[in-house]
């Protein structure tokens, strides 16, 4: 079966590969339809690792995923041939303390698609666990449904920093995972967005949402801007979405007294944080590592029309075309948040 596979760093093929394709009783097999290409792929594209998670043998690529299931277990009874569906690619030992505390995605053991050694999803077939399959409503498409992954990393957030209703909130990054977060923080309740980042054609995104202030800081100072839009009391809530060890410059300005700091992003090395100014200001942070029991709120959302992520869709390749996608990413063009493969 094709994939496309990650043989090291700046190395990509499309070829056959081996995959494990039997359909266990709890298990369901799925038709690939489309898959986005995420940071971290790229980052494995790129410089061959992330941190200890290092590829030292071929490894197919992608996570964020939809599909048609093609073949469904003995045991499965939500879920038929046929039914459009996304998937959430990290699994955990069902019975480890961490997923019978309900926090399954802090799983030591949990294997995610296209972290090494785990193989990814691009490829025309997968197996999955059925309970970590879900059913796309018909109004939502394919495309929609593979950028259910990254929008669930936002909606983490947004439960993390427990947003009370008329909120004002700060994202800083306006990448994938910060144009979700964004999203998700109006969804949960916040009143305004202030989306900072220094590449325009991102920001240019949300121009025609009223919620949603945009700082280019190549241009503007954020924390002026967040002083003025809240008659200097600073922001409820600050989600630091870019990864950028520079976006920790007096990132405790931009709070008001007692308000969240949720870290999202995952900067190269470690930052230095000013604990004086953390406790007079007794600001609580939080921190997100993947997400826990979100996709069906994430899908129920892009359902209802409270979210609309299609504009963030920016090109589409087909899975011939596979390994110019991953090139075309790797160059992160300014016009680009989210590229995506089709498979069908």
């Amino acid at each position: 079966m094709q994939a496309l596979v990650l043989e090291q760093a700046h190395s990509i093929t499309l070829r056959d590969i081996d995959m494990p394709l039997v359909v266990g009783p709890r298990d369901v097999k799925i038709k690939i339809h489309t898959v986005g290409i995420c940071g971290s792929d790229v980052h494995y594209f790129k410089h061959g690792k992330i941190g200890s998670f290092a590829v030292e043998a071929p490894m197919v690529l992608g996570h964020e995923a939809s599909g048609v299931v093609a073949e469904v277990g003995a045991e499965v009874t939500h879920l038929q041939v046929g039914d459009r569906v996304c998937m959430e690619p990290g699994v955990p030992q069902f019975d480890s303390p961490a997923t019978m505390r309900g926090l399954y995605n802090l799983d030591p053991a949990v294997r995610f698609w296209a972290t090494p050694p785990i193989h990814g999803c691009l490829t025309p077939y997968v197996v999955h666990p059925a309970s970590f399959t879900f059913k796309l409503p018909d109004n939502v498409s394919f495309g929609e449904g593979a950028i259910v992954e990254p929008l669930a990393i936002g909606l983490q957030a947004a439960k993390k920093a427990a947003i009370k209703p008329g909120d004002v909130a700060v994202v800083i990054g306006a990448g994938t995972i910060g144009a979700m977060n964004a999203l998700a923080a109006l969804a949960g309740g916040c009143s305004r967005v202030i989306l900072a980042d220094l590449v325009p054609e991102k920001l240019a995104l949300f121009a025609a949402n009223p919620a949603v202030t945009t700082v280019n800081i190549r241009q503007a100072n954020l924390l002026d801007t967040v002083r003025e839009l809240t008659d200097g009391w600073g922001a409820d809530i600050v989600f630091e979405a870019s990864g950028s060890m520079r976006a920790y410059d007096n990132i405790i300005d931009l709070l008001c007294p007692n308000g969240c700091l949720v870290l999202v992003g995952m900067p190269p090395e470690n930052v230095p944080f000013d604990i004086v100014a953390i406790q007079a200001k007794e600001v609580r942070i939080e921190s997100v590592f993947r997400y826990a029991n979100i996709f069906p709120r994430a899908i129920a959302l892009l359902a209802s029309g409270k979210i609309d992520v299609k504009p963030f869709i920016s090109r589409t390749f087909g899975f011939a075309d596979g390994v110019q996608a991953f090139e075309e990413a790797a160059q992160g063009h300014p016009r680009d948040v989210k590229i995506q493969i089709e498979l069908a």
